[in-house]
C-alpha cells in the first residue's frame, strides 16, 4: 500500500469500505436526546434543533507528531478524517446557503477535539461522544482498533430532530461535503425546500 504521512492527503490505494447494512435502520428515526460536549464549550441536543442539520461522524483525527493506530490506512473507511474535515469546511457557506447547520461527532474528548477545529480551522464545532451515549442509542456502526472504540464513517442529515438522510459507507472521505451539498441541491430542486 502506497502511504503518506500528510493528513490532508489520501493514499491512492486505500481501501474501500462497504455496507455491511449497520446503518439501514437509522432513516426515519426520531434523534433520541442525548447531550454532547461541543468546541463551542455549549451542550447540543441534537434532538432539539429545528431546521436541517448535518452530522458527519468519522473514527478520529490525528494530530501532528503522533502515531495513528496500528494498521490505521489497512481499515476500510478509517483514513479521511482530516479531509474529510476540511472538506466540510471548505462547503461550510454552501450548506449554511443550502439551510443545513454542520457539525462533526467522534468519540475523542473536547480537549482532543479542540486541537483539530483549532488547526484545520473549521468554521462550526465538533461533538464528542467518548462515552458512546449517542452511539449507543442509535445504535451507530463503530470498530475497535488498539483498545478504542470509533464511530464508522457515516453522515446523517437531520430535519426537526429525525434522520432525513444517511450517507453510509462514505468513501472517499474528501468528497464528503460535495455529496451532501449534491444531496441538499437536488433536494431542494424537486422540492423547494
Amino acid at each position: 500500500m502506497a502511504r503518506t504521512e500528510n493528513p490532508y492527503e489520501l493514499p491512492e490505494d486505500l481501501p474501500v469500505p462497504t455496507d455491511d447494512g449497520a446503518a439501514d435502520h437509522l432513516p426515519g428515526i426520531q434523534i433520541p436526546s442525548v447531550p454532547l460536549s461541543s468546541t463551542a464549550g455549549e451542550t447540543v441536543d441534537l434532538s432539539a434543533l429545528s431546521g436541517r442539520t448535518v452530522v458527519y461522524c468519522y473514527p478520529m483525527t490525528g494530530r501532528p507528531g503522533s502515531d495513528l493506530p496500528s494498521g490505521w490506512d489497512e481499515i476500510p473507511g478509517a483514513r479521511g478524517c482530516t479531509p474529510q474535515s476540511c472538506s466540510f469546511r471548505d462547503h461550510h457557506a454552501e450548506l449554511q446557503a443550502l439551510g443545513a447547520r454542520v457539525f462533526g461527532l467522534s468519540t475523542q474528548d473536547t480537549e482532543y477535539q479542540r486541537e483539530a477545529t483549532q488547526r484545520l480551522q473549521l468554521p462550526f464545532a465538533l461533538l464528542s461522544d467518548e462515552d458512546l451515549a449517542f452511539a449507543d442509542t442509535l445504535r451507530l456502526p463503530t470498530f475497535e482498533v488498539d483498545d478504542m472504540v470509533l464511530l464508522k464513517r457515516l453522515t446523517l442529515i437531520i430535519k426537526d430532530g429525525r434522520i432525513e438522510k444517511v450517507f453510509y459507507p462514505v468513501f472517499p472521505p474528501d468528497r464528503s461535503a460535495e455529496d451532501v451539498v449534491g444531496w441538499l441541491e437536488a433536494l431542494g430542486r424537486t422540492s423547494n425546500v
